[in-house]
């Protein structure tokens, strides 16, 4: 629990029942950024559609709703305005991404795949880019949102044919995000179509915080006229759910 209020803010997991040590291990994430809410009804939609589909195959690890803090603010920082996605790091005082790093780092299974479900809102532009500016002292000089959904690599795992299948069964679902005039996406040279990498480790983002070789973050856009709040959950199901068949045919985990 989240220690400036450990009865209002319990941190969950839920597992699969049959976990075997010599299965390979599936993590699915939300909710690290609390305000992005799709990550937390996309992890929550799917153990309740589509978990039982791959527990055969996968050791399943999901953590739906690691920043429930932010989640009830609507904020993307914690209550200490620690911003949990660049926390995933031993030094980083966030109880956030420490208490999840903790429970994983008992965990002896391998891990093969992890899917960290976000969104890209106005919001970043309108209040929380600039509050970091101003707290910073740093200028923001990208001001570009894409309208649709993207994917967000590992530079030193980019795994271009995993991304490829999520972002073809995601686009049965909704639009995927056009590269700016610059073929870019928020600042970033597009690896694939609707794909950009960051090095995860360096930058304490979440998908980092394993040696998964299949990681990916998502990136719905909610404030898109194109869409509503289902059709983004459904885009974060069928992200997670395309990752992993992937994976399970590649790894051929019968």
């Amino acid at each position: 629990a989240l220690s400036h209020d450990p009865e209002r803010y319990p941190l969950f997991l839920a597992k699969s029942k049959n976990w075997d040590s010599g299965k390979p291990m599936a993590l699915i994430t939300g909710g690290v950024h609390g305000y992005e809410t799709s990550g937390v009804q996309g992890a929550l939609r799917f153990m309740q559609t589509h978990a039982m589909d791959f527990s055969d195959r996968f050791n399943i690890l999901v953590a739906p709703c690691i920043s429930p803090w932010g989640y009830e603010t609507i904020n993307r920082w914690n209550a200490l305005t620690i911003d949990p996605n660049r926390s995933f790091r031993p030094d980083s005082g966030c109880e956030e991404a420490l208490s999840l790093m903790a429970y994983v780092e008992k965990i002896t299974a391998l891990f093969q795949v992890h899917i960290d479900l976000h969104e890209t809102t106005d919001t970043d532009n309108s209040e929380f880019r600039p509050a970091l500016a101003a707290r910073e002292g740093i200028v923001q000089d990208n001001w570009n949102i894409p309208d649709g959904f993207y994917l967000v690599g590992d530079t030193p795992r980019p795994a271009p044919e995993f991304q490829r299948a999520i972002i073809e069964s995601v686009e049965k679902v909704t639009h995927i995000a056009p590269a700016d005039e610059n073929g870019t996406l928020i600042g970033d040279k597009l690896e694939q179509r609707g794909v950009i990498n960051y090095t995860a480790r360096a930058s304490g983002l979440c998908m980092g915080m394993t040696e998964a070789p299949y990681v990916t973050t998502t990136e719905v856009y909610p404030d898109s006229p194109l869409v509503d709040d289902e059709n983004c959950t459904q885009a974060q199901v069928a992200a997670a759910s395309a990752g992993l068949e992937y994976v399970a045919a590649t790894l051929r985990l019968s």
